[in-house]
């Protein structure tokens, strides 16, 4: 249950008005089941959290964008998920300055910290990743970034800002995430305009597909899919993913806290 969504190189097809956030607002709480496809029935496996709040620094004031996934307590046994995903931004630009990443699932366990330098285009990363008799290992290593490239996390959120009402069905644009140290180039697609029904209420949305360049990470042919409303918020109601080992979704529980 890897977040599979990545990344902020840019075709222009959508635009970023002056690259502001005007979408994103502190005291923003999303909430989310996750369910994965077993033995030909989907089910519900996690609740997926993504919340915003202000932190203030000896500086400034930042925004903080996090995200956790948690398997539901029946199926901790099968395996068990607890991951957490944190961005520290610009609550002007959505600029990230430092990503952390703890995540553990079903005895793996993993931790990245990337502290960015947008003078220098570069991050200087943290790996901390568990052995299997329970010892740890380290690895820090500077590594060079594009001038747009983001974290996961901010990328998720950096997508709702697009003034998507401006394209047009099979316009397209390019992202890049730092993931795992390594730069990957995510496409959106804009596909068509679609009403379904959620938890919030019947929603008229803006339908995305996504797909991963060089990659086998995501399958499938416009399988892989987004639903943000069509309103000013573009909040995430629904997805659908599919990857070599199975399809899955996620659904909209509750939104409090939204700015518009």
């Amino acid at each position: 249950m890897r977040l599979l969504l990545v990344p902020a190189f840019v075709l222009c097809l959508f635009s970023s008005a002056s690259s502001q956030n005007n979408t994103i607002t502190a005291g923003e709480t999303l909430i989310y089941t996750a369910s994965y496809n077993m033995s030909g029935l989907l089910n519900e496996l996690a609740q997926v959290t993504m919340e915003t709040s202000a932190v203030k620094t000896s500086k400034s004031t930042l925004l903080k964008l996090k995200c956790t996934a948690t398997t539901y307590s029946k199926w901790d046994s099968f395996f068990k998920i607890r991951d957490l995903y944190e961005s520290y931004v610009s609550p002007k630009t959505l600029k990230p300055y430092l990503h952390n990443r703890d995540i553990s699932e079903g005895g793996y366990e993993k931790f990245m910290k990337y502290t960015f330098n947008h003078t220098a285009n570069n991050v200087s990363s943290l790996m901390r990743k568990k052995r299997g008799d329970g010892t740890t290992w380290e690895e820090k290593k500077t590594v060079k970034i594009g001038a747009s490239t983001r974290d996961i996390v901010t990328t998720l959120y950096h997508i709702r800002n697009l003034d998507i009402h401006k394209a047009s069905i099979g316009d397209n644009q390019n992202f890049t995430v730092l993931f795992d140290n390594k730069e990957t180039v995510v496409r959106i697609k804009y596909l068509s305009k679609e009403t379904i029904n959620t938890a919030l209420g019947k929603k008229e949305c803006y339908k995305l597909a996504i797909s991963v360049s060089n990659s086998n990470l995501l399958k499938g042919n416009n399988d892989n899919v987004l639903w943000l409303t069509a309103d000013d918020n573009k909040i995430l109601v629904y997805a659908k993913f599919k990857i070599a080992v199975g399809n899955g979704e996620l659904k909209i529980k509750s939104a409090t806290g939204l700015k518009h």
